[in-house]
């Protein structure tokens, strides 16, 4: 593989699916160096031959993990034969690049039961393009590595999983059919109380990630035709809009820290539960993590209706009136005056701010990371933003965000970018894509992370 070609293999195929990693150059290398090796300041080092006397650097925030690694490693290797073939018609390239992902994926998971496992991930596919009964279908599949089927009239999942019968036995939430590492079919799972464990994944798949440790595979077929794997109790990769994701939880989560004065790793988690959980309920929403400094800078783009924190009502309050005395035009400072000249609970009353009051009362004065999380994607779905103070304290749910002038995209990815200026936001869109954003030195909005 030519230098070229690597550089563009490297930027389009492997760069997308590392959550904020970045392409930083290349450095020198010999015929003593291995092709993919972990190198300084969390990157990773790579090159298409043993021979070759360069290595791309490839770099993020957090360091790599050695499943990564694996990962970066197989997918260059399968890459590498694919472009020994000199295939010249470009869809059908990307056909075989999507598929050496995809065995590269499954096969740093387990070198035992990938070809089972990648068997039912195409025949998953096939569900994914057709309904029954004129729906679309959810499956669940578990793949269990550490023991074998009965040998006495064995069912091998090829000849089952296509038949019509089998959409109505599985929900891949609470419901799977589970099969050994050869494919052979184990039995039927009901996920009725799986042991309570720590995981990291969608709130509506807890029970799913609890049940995965590293001798059990969780495939998930979604009504929307996307395919999830669940593994070390965790999301690990899924295929969504035809692509395949890598989700890097622990490195989003970092992420958000963006060089904020004030950050705690209890928010953070939960502000990115937040937005999982929205993207595999399919919701849109819009959330933002304020900076302890500018506080009273997100407040001027937050409608006082909306705030449901007395706290930070008495700041805004502050800010409207101080404005009301600037004003040359009598008449509507004293508007400003006799709006705001009042207790917080005095103006949701006179103002019949019914969905304020009433948010206030379900809420009950919780944190974030307080709430069930259940409760957080309900409420992050209502339209309009969440906006989260540095300490974790709610300060407006559902608001309609003030947008500066010139801004860009459609009112939910306008609303991100203006309160990404003031610490870091997120927004999560109807087919499932998580989008984060900060501000940079010279304090210009940037992207921090695409996943999904």
């Amino acid at each position: 593989m030519q230098k070229e070609e690597f550089y563009e293999v490297v930027s389009k195929l492997i760069v997308p699916l590392f959550t904020g990693s970045v392409l930083a150059g290349e450095v020198e290398s010999s015929a003593r160096d291995l092709e993919v090796a972990l190198g300084k300041g969390n990157s990773i080092l790579l090159k298409p031959n043993k021979s070759d006397d360069y290595r791309l650097v490839l770099r993020r925030g957090q360091a790599f993990k050695s499943f990564e690694v694996n990962i970066i490693r197989s997918i260059i290797h399968e890459l590498f034969e694919i472009s020994a073939l000199q295939i010249k018609d470009k869809l059908y390239l990307q056909s075989l690049q999507n598929m050496a992902i995809e065995k590269a994926l499954i096969e740093s998971i387990t070198d035992n039961g990938a070809q089972t496992i990648l068997g039912i991930i195409t025949s998953l596919e096939k569900w994914a393009s057709r309904t029954y009964e004129g729906a679309t279908v959810d499956l669940g599949i578990m793949v269990n590595l550490g023991v074998n089927a009965d040998s006495t009239n064995p069912v091998k999942y090829s000849e089952v999983i296509n038949k019509d019968f089998f959409a109505l036995v599985t929900d891949g939430i609470n419901s799977f059919v589970e099969f050994d590492k050869n494919g052979l079919m184990l039995g039927y799972l009901n996920l009725k109380n799986p042991k309570s464990v720590p995981t990291i994944c969608p709130y509506v798949f807890d029970k799913v990630a609890r049940v995965c440790n590293d001798k059990r595979v969780g495939i998930v077929l979604t009504q929307k035709g996307d395919i999830l794997i669940f593994y070390a109790r965790q999301l690990v990769f899924a295929k969504r809009n035809g692509s395949w994701c890598v989700y890097s939880h622990e490195e989003v989560i970092r992420l958000l820290y963006n060089n904020v004065s004030y950050t705690a790793k209890e928010i953070r988690r939960s502000i990115y539960n937040s937005a999982l959980d929205c993207s595999f309920a399919y919701k849109g929403a819009c959330l933002a993590y304020i900076n302890k400094d500018k506080t009273e800078q997100a407040l001027a783009h937050i409608n006082a209706a909306d705030i449901i924190s007395e706290e930070h009502f008495n700041i805004k309050r502050e800010m409207e009136l101080a404005e009301a005395d600037k004003l040359y035009n009598i008449g509507n400072a004293k508007k400003i005056v006799e709006k705001f000249n009042m207790s917080y609970e005095e103006f949701l009353d006179k103002h019949n701010y019914k969905k304020t009051m009433a948010i206030r009362k379900i809420i009950a004065g919780k944190k974030l990371f307080e709430l069930d999380r259940k409760l957080i994607e309900e409420m992050t779905s209502i339209d309009g933003a969440t906006i989260v103070d540095y300490d974790g304290t709610i300060i407006a749910i559902g608001a309609i965000i003030k947008i500066e002038a010139g801004s860009q995209g459609g009112g939910r990815l306008a609303a991100t970018s203006t309160m990404a200026k003031y610490g870091v936001a997120i927004k999560v869109s109807q087919d499932g894509i998580m989008q984060g954003f900060g501000v940079d030195k010279q304090g210009k909005v940037k992207q921090l992370f695409n996943v999904g």
